[in-house]
């Protein structure tokens, strides 16, 4: 259980301040949190129990190569290019 102090405490560290009034809400949240963690780790659930729960299989298509374009083919239409590349301006 988190205790006022252990709060006071990771605010120094995190050199944060704590007012009195959030003291109480923060120890609250901070073992609402631990709680519910716990809970979660305690889960009686096998690991292939959430595992797939779709029944979906590989969705993805083969990866296969496809013909491209040439070099020239693109660059056709580029408003400014040298040497093959395309030209960009700099942002500076």
């Amino acid at each position: 259980m988190v205790t006022h102090e252990d709060i006071l405490k990771i605010a120094k560290l995190a050199k944060l301040y704590v007012s009195p009034k959030e003291l109480d809400r923060l120890t609250k949240d901070l073992n609402q949190m631990i709680a519910f963690t716990d809970t979660i780790n305690t889960a009686a659930a096998k690991a292939n129990d959430f595992d797939n729960i779709n029944g979906l299989e590989n969705a993805f298509r083969k990866d296969e190569p496809a013909p491209s374009f040439g070099r020239d083919e693109i660059l056709k239409n580029a408003k400014n290019c040298e040497d093959g590349y395309f030209l960009v301006r700099r942002r500076v």
